[in-house]
């Protein structure tokens, strides 16, 4: 009894509210059961279907209000917005969140929500959003130093001074956001930094950084290393492992000479430097954080930008930054299955904060959150278009709008399942209640129109398993068989009808019998097409 009254005594002081209080209040939270997590938006499961604007849109609020039409018309529940440093502090102790409030106010009136991403020390590697006068005094604020001796605009974090001004005005954002949006909740998680990273070495070379690094590895790092040895990520572990599982030393004793022990060692710094920020903007408003990496375009893990919280050393993330809820990869390359594998291999969530606005996306969409644990999926730039309307993202978003419900419940309990098909996979197998499911994509049926093409666009769907003969089917371009089991039986049809969900209420539309499903042989939605179909099967 006494500890609780403890711990309850230490959370009011910090302002964090404990999880029976969020429960109470609704405050956004991360909530997880078994390894399955969910964002919980006024206690309720929410899915991310956003879309983030261009660096410069917020900036301005009469341009960011002429936005909000375009993102209404693309289906879109969340905005993901920059906050800007040099901005919201303009002058050193100065605050003004004008921009933000127009923001939340925007966002309330078109009944979305917000995450927020704060371009604080780093933006895209570059610390180009820090305040000016942070920027002219060199001596105060120190910079990241090249081996060869030349600054780079990049803010160091072997410095104090740095830490303590990016922190301070994280704090003072926060607090804003509880004291305005405390009972709405517009705000529901908030990016912490942007695309951290090191360039072009592998790390600094100032004073401060030189001198950490000949030092002891701090005992936090070591202890988690320890503790966690067994179930380590293989890349992290291989390294420690060449050099003779070390527990003492500094950081090219433990970890080696060159590319690889230099990245720990940036990531340890840059990670603990974060987690000062997330805490104590947690302590004042407990909303979810997390960080966003810029994927690496060589061939492997290896290669610049570096240091980043990447699949590869994602372990040193969570070791040096534990107030950061979860990371997320940012789509610029197009091995989206490989990344999103690498960043849920330890049952972590899939985040996309950030993704190119491209042709697919739509189809990744329904692949992400069908084969993932995704919590959200966001093209970047999406106010670019000239065509909102007609906008693939947009109607993939109106058909999983009205599955969330479905795919928050079932999904728990492993009965979500996604697919990616394009040219050179052309189909997918799994196992769902009674049956082996089989998704080809559209053009595979040889008479589809543009199946002779030279390029298939890609398709995508998700299935959900309702009972053991029930099913809702979604997506584009895809083609769904059903095989029992059971050996020596066939499925039928049973029925299948288009529909749409209205208040979480399946309302049916076409029978899909005849040539809809090919005379009970299949249920298609063709390529250019945006539709959910429930599904019974019997078998004879």
């Amino acid at each position: 009894m006494k500890n609780k009254l403890l711990l309850f005594i230490i959370l009011a002081f910090f302002g964090i509210k404990s999880n029976a209080q969020q429960q109470t209040t609704g405050i956004p939270r991360l909530h997880k059961e078994g390894n399955f997590y969910q964002l919980l938006v006024d206690n309720k499961p929410y899915l991310i279907l956003g879309g983030e604007l261009g660096n410069s849109s917020a900036s301005d609020l009469t341009y960011l209000n002429a936005i909000w039409p375009k993102l209404k018309q693309m289906n879109l529940n969340t905005v993901i917005s920059p906050v800007y440093w040099e901005l919201t502090e303009p002058a050193e102790g100065r605050f003004d969140f004008s921009i933000v409030d127009g923001l939340i106010k925007g966002a309330r009136q078109n009944h979305m929500k917000v995450v927020l991403l704060w371009f604080g020390s780093w933006k895209n590697i570059m610390s180009c959003y820090v305040p000016g006068w942070v920027k002219t005094n060199e001596s105060r604020f120190p910079r990241v130093v090249e081996k060869n001796g030349k600054l780079q605009e990049i803010l160091t974090p072997f410095s104090k001074n740095n830490l303590e001004a990016d922190k301070n005005a994280f704090v003072h954002l926060m607090k804003h956001l509880r004291e305005t949006d405390g009972q709405q909740h517009t705000v529901i998680t908030v990016q912490v930094e942007n695309e951290i990273a090191m360039l072009p070495d592998t790390r600094s070379y100032d004073p401060a950084a030189n001198s950490a690094f000949n030092a002891e590895v701090p005992a936090k790092f070591i202890n988690y290393l320890q503790k966690n040895k067994d179930s380590l990520l293989p890349e992290i572990k291989a390294i420690w492992q060449q050099n003779g599982y070390k527990t003492s030393g500094n950081w090219q004793e433990i970890f080696g000479k060159g590319y690889a022990g230099d990245e720990i060692f940036s990531a340890w710094y840059f990670a603990t430097y974060v987690n000062e920020i997330a805490a104590a903007g947690k302590a004042q408003y407990n909303l979810p954080m997390y960080l966003n990496g810029a994927l690496i375009h060589s061939n492997g893990y290896y290669g610049v930008p570096s240091a980043g919280p990447l699949p590869n050393i994602m372990d040193v993330w969570k070791a040096g930054a534990p107030a950061i809820n979860f990371l997320g990869p940012d789509f610029y390359n197009p091995d989206f299955k490989y990344w999103s594998d690498l960043y849920t291999r330890d049952h972590d969530p899939l985040f996309i904060p950030e993704i190119r606005f491209e042709a697919g996306d739509d189809a990744k969409a329904f692949f992400a959150f069908g084969n993932y644990n995704c919590l959200s999926f966001s093209p970047f730039s999406i106010e670019s278009t000239e065509k909102p309307s007609k906008e693939p993202i947009g109607k993939a978003y109106s058909v999983l709008s009205g599955l969330t419900p479905l795919i928050t419940k079932y999904g728990p309990s492993g009965a979500v399942k996604g697919f990616l098909l394009d040219k050179d996979s052309v189909s997918k197998m799994v196992t769902m209640a009674n049956y082996i499911i089989t998704v080809k994509h559209d053009y595979s049926l040889g008479w589809s129109p543009g199946a002779k093409d030279a390029v298939w666009p890609k398709s995508g769907g998700l299935i959900i398993a309702v009972g053991p003969d029930e099913f809702y089917v979604a997506g584009t371009g895809i083609v769904v068989t059903f095989e029992p089991i059971a050996k020596n039986k066939k499925a039928g049809l049973y029925s299948v009808d288009e529909g749409v969900f209205k208040n979480s209420k399946w309302i049916p539309g076409r029978r899909m019998n005849g040539d809809q499903d090919h005379q009970g042989r299949h249920v298609r939605i063709e390529v250019g097409d945006y539709n959910t179909q429930h599904v019974k099967l019997y078998n004879y």
